[in-house]
């Protein structure tokens, strides 16, 4: 990986540590020339921790629970335990169970779920759960803008699931949810869940709302046959979106590393 592209990813795991630590992430501006390698593996040590805390009460909770009927479980889930147990609990119970009783609960529920959860311990369940549920939460995490919960997702999910929860995202969501992968080698698979009419307005909403760094770390880990494909786009946008383009990059130090697509933006 490039300087360039290592100190983009170390920006992208300061906002998610400073998310599990629930603290402003300028306080942790400091990390963001400590290698991106380190500060994940502190989050994920960070989360362990706290996932672990009090792991044989919840153990057995979650022992205790097959013996409720699951719409009994889904109503203490939501209106007692809150959605920081029910998230803890959800990586104790067996798929099946946890995708019966998640057909119970309201997708507003649901996503204050997600955003609690540690994806690496749930992705059991969410990868079964139903279509509709998957579309329905996406939907209201875009709504909450919470980007980093569904970045964390896409890494941690059978493709055809994070396809759908990713299709529900207009072009702005998208750059957004893209700079916060947790497995940034989904890039293209991100990228090829869009129509090739979607790749201008990515562009366009990167040029309208300063996010050519999330623009160009997502472009910049395509492959060269991705990088044709997009050349064509970007060579018909207006020059002075271009011209920006091609500085943006050159600023980030990731304009070599564009292919084609760096031919045609300084056309």
């Amino acid at each position: 990986m490039s300087d360039a592209l290592d100190r983009l990813e170390a920006r992208a795991e300061v906002l998610k540590l400073a998310r599990v630590l629930g603290a402003d992430p300028e306080r942790f501006g400091f990390l963001r020339n400590v290698p991106t390698a380190d500060i994940r593996k502190l989050r994920e040590q960070v989360t362990d921790t706290l996932f672990d805390a009090n792991l044989g009460a919840l153990r057995r909770m979650a022992a205790a629970s097959r013996l409720l009927p699951a719409a009994v479980l889904a109503g203490i889930a939501e209106k007692a335990f809150g959605p920081l147990l029910a998230a803890r609990m959800a990586g104790l119970v067996d798929a099946g169970r946890g995708v019966e009783i998640a057909g119970r609960l309201s997708p507003a529920f649901l996503a204050d779920v997600a955003a609690e959860l540690d994806p690496r311990r749930a992705a059991h369940i969410v990868a079964r759960l139903p279509t509709g549920t998957v579309t329905a939460v996406s939907g209201e995490l875009r709504r909450r803008e919470d980007w980093i919960t569904l970045g964390r997702f896409v890494g941690q999910v059978p493709d055809e699931v994070a396809a759908v929860g990713l299709s529900v995202l207009d072009d702005l969501a998208v750059l957004r949810v893209a700079f916060l992968l947790d497995d940034k080698g989904k890039a293209g698979f991100l990228l090829g869940t869009l129509p090739e009419s979607r790749y201008r307005g990515l562009v366009l909403a990167a040029h309208e709302h300063d996010l050519w760094y999330a623009l160009f770390d997502l472009l910049a880990r395509l492959d060269s046959q991705q990088h044709e494909r997009l050349a064509p786009t970007a060579a018909e946008l207006a020059p002075d979106v271009r011209a920006t383009a091609a500085e943006q990059a050159r600023e980030l130090g990731l304009l070599d590393a564009l292919g084609p697509l760096r031919d045609a933006f300084l056309s």
